[in-house]
């Protein structure tokens, strides 16, 4: 207030200083119904640079690349794109056929375009994946290479109409998971032995240094697919994504990323369909996700580690995309320790008997965080299994996720949002009570179908505005 009185009474003298403050406070002063979040949008949007690259090609065949589908081409990669990037950086064309090949390493300036017939089928020998800094499940860590990876890269691409094909299934990179759907059985090792996830988690809580935490070989921690970790000017437009080992798209440490175009289709365990994470300035529009698990999963780090990077994701964009299968379509969390704000949803169709949520916020008192300044707009829903908003402070898997970091979740809103079947709620709250779900509106909300209108508890200011469920006008609650 005192700022505020300031620029009021010299508004001649500090016209710049207001309009820098005015878009970049948050927007928890702001009218969440109104249109100040979407314009903040639109400079979000008009700020990120696009990537740009010499009309220089390197096509792989001409560094020894064999499409037969069983030669592996690690090399030829590695050739193509280290030449290209020397040469001041072009396109490194992969032209029609199938490709085998180990983990492929990017490099600044470098666009991998792959032909409308092009196929990558990367190895599924966990050997043919270097030790690189990663992370797992929201911890970093010492682990294998992802399938396509760059770090400390700017100016980079993905491109073109072909085919990522991981080649996970039950009889390889998914059996890791332990999960019996996916060919686990006991007597198998797995992530969840004792010696393998729960070391990491408990090797960050004692704050031992990431260069420390060396796993690959007989850890079990699968791969992610594509990641870009702390890296600058990112393009990933028009390809297709199959058969994932583990997360799919994952921004890491990296600001901004275009993901445009981008189909995924993908059903093992933890087949995220995109991640960003510690990221900011991410569009995500145009997309197709179809997955084993949630569709879009904004992170920030898990627990301990979380809080040590203590990198929050923000100005996150989704537009045009359509979900289908998945446990959310767009969701936040559970790793998300670092906090999320500003994330905006519009124009997007979500529907699947397969897909439990629409948007969903999960977290709990050992993640912590503070997720603020969600909006949703122009939403499209047919079906869903269990809710269409579920913010949840009370997420639990691996056993008990108690502690003493109490989340916040406040200033959510949807707008224009049209729904089939709801499935059991059609808003799910759940928040402590020294730390309430707030600052919630619903404003031309049409659910046809519920089982019931809402779940909430310890919630704060639940704004339902020209909103009907099951056919009945929902009324505000204000406590």
């Amino acid at each position: 207030m005192i700022i505020y009185k300031t620029l009021r009474c010299n508004f001649a003298f500090f016209i710049p200083v207001y309009i820098l403050l005015f878009f970049s406070c948050s927007s928890k002063n702001a009218d969440i119904s109104g249109d100040s979040p979407w314009k903040k949008m639109d400079l979000i949007v008009k700020s990120i640079p696009q990537t740009k690259f010499s009309d220089k090609s390197y096509n792989i065949k001409d560094y020894g690349a064999v499409a037969d589908g069983t030669t592996l081409n690690t090399g030829a990669f590695e050739k193509a794109i280290k030449e290209c990037a020397e040469n001041g950086g072009g396109k490194v064309i992969v032209p029609n056929g199938k490709y085998l090949t180990g983990a492929i390493h990017l490099e600044s300036n470098v666009n991998l375009h792959l032909d409308d017939n092009a196929e990558i089928l990367f190895s599924t020998n966990p050997k043919d994946y270097p030790i690189v800094h990663t992370s797992f499940e929201g911890t970093e860590v010492m682990n294998y290479s992802p399938l396509v990876y760059a770090k400390n890269k700017t100016n980079v691409a993905i491109t073109g109409k072909g085919t990522l094909n991981g080649q996970a299934n039950s009889s390889n990179w998914w059996v890791w998971s332990g999960g019996k759907s996916y060919g686990w059985q006991k007597g198998n090792p797995s992530q969840n032995d004792p010696a393998n996830r729960e070391v990491l988690v408990d090797m960050a809580e004692k704050g031992v240094p990431v260069t420390e935490r060396v796993f690959g070989e007989g850890r079990y921690l699968r791969p992610n697919f594509i990641e870009f970790f702390e890296c600058n000017t990112v393009l990933i437009k028009d390809i297709k994504i199959i058969n994932a080992p583990f997360w799919i798209l994952h921004p890491m440490k990296s600001n901004n990323i275009i993901i445009d175009g981008v189909t995924v289709n993908s059903h093992g365990p933890n087949n995220d369909g995109c991640d960003p994470e510690y990221s900011q300035n991410i569009i995500i529009k145009n997309c197709v996700f179809n997955t084993g698990d949630d569709c879009i999963a904004i992170k920030s780090g898990r627990d301990a580690d979380g809080r040590r990077v203590a990198i929050p994701s923000k100005n996150i964009i989704v537009q045009n995309c359509k979900m289908i299968d998945g446990h959310g379509g767009v969701v936040i969390g559970s790793e998300i320790s670092a906090g999320v704000n500003n994330v905006f949803v519009e124009n997007c169709i979500m529907d699947s008997p397969n897909l439990d949520r629409a948007i969903r916020i999960k977290t709990n008192s050992k993640r912590g965080g503070v997720i603020e300044d969600v909006y949703v707009r122009n939403l499209e829903v047919g079906t869903v299994k269990e809710c269409v908003l579920k913010l949840n402070m009370f997420y639990n898997v691996y056993g008990s996720q108690t502690g003493s970091f109490i989340p916040v979740i406040r200033n959510i809103s949807l707008e224009n949002v049209t729904v089939k079947k709801a499935g059991k709620y059609g808003v799910w709250a759940e928040g402590y009570k020294e730390s309430p779900v707030e600052n919630v509106t619903l404003k031309n909300v049409v659910i046809e179908k519920a089982d019931s209108i809402y779940l909430l508890k310890n919630i704060k200011n639940f704004n339902f505005i020209n909103t009907y469920i099951n056919e009945k006008k929902v009324e505000s609650i204000k406590n």
